[in-house]
């Protein structure tokens, strides 16, 4: 047992390292890079400037405010995937709105969501049952993209809650795929239950007793 543990420890450290190394690599590939682009891009208008070509400056600081723009919007998504602002001043439901209207947005996914228990989670609950919710919409994506994900928090009779998702995306075969989320719902003290969807697609439900969804 003691092993056990030992290893679901380790699994979970292995996961969070990923992930940072994954945000790294977003940063530098994405928002670094861009606004190099965008340094070479106002070096290029000073020099257009010095030698007399104003219009010239004109039509690239123009790009350059475009490009930025869009640094700003991918950093903007970063940082709501990382922590969400709405998440900490209204809650469970208006946190899991905006994601699903973010992948709707980005992603044209039809997200479908039943949250009248979100009010009966604690503030440590809503950020763990966020991040999980948040992996899995990802890993949807990443399978698909889905066309529908249907998200359903429901109040138990003891006091806790099951969060279910289903979606239409292609079946993820490798179990691996979703060890780190389990992991996580261990440390919930949780239950997890990953099965085929009535209509195709993967139905993930995560429990948490009400020890932990009051927490």
């Amino acid at each position: 047992m003691e092993g056990d543990g030992r290893d679901g420890l380790e699994r979970l450290i292995a996961a969070e390292q990923d992930e940072r190394r994954r945000l790294a690599l977003l940063l530098h590939d994405g928002a670094v890079q861009q606004l190099s682009g965008i340094a070479l891009m106002l070096d290029g208008a000073l020099h257009e400037i010095v030698s007399g070509r104003s219009d010239e400056a004109r039509r690239v600081i123009a790009l350059a405010l475009d490009r930025q723009r869009e640094t700003i919007r991918n950093l903007r998504n970063l940082s709501f995937a990382l922590e969400p602002v709405v998440l900490r001043d209204q809650g469970f439901g208006p946190a899991l709105r905006a994601l699903g209207d973010q992948a709707s947005s980005t992603h044209g996914v039809h997200v479908e969501l039943e949250l009248q228990a979100g009010s009966s989670l604690g503030e440590t609950a809503q950020v763990a049952l966020y991040t999980i919710m948040r992996e899995l919409i990802d890993q949807s994506i990443r399978r698909g993209p889905p066309t529908r994900i249907r998200i359903v928090l429901e109040a138990d009779e003891d006091g806790g809650v099951t969060a279910t998702m289903n979606d239409d995306a292609e079946p993820e075969r490798r179990h691996r795929t979703f060890e780190a989320i389990e992991e996580r719902v261990r440390h919930l003290h949780g239950e997890i239950r990953i099965s085929p969807g009535a209509e195709g697609g993967t139905e993930v439900r995560v429990t948490l007793p009400r020890h932990t969804a009051r927490r």
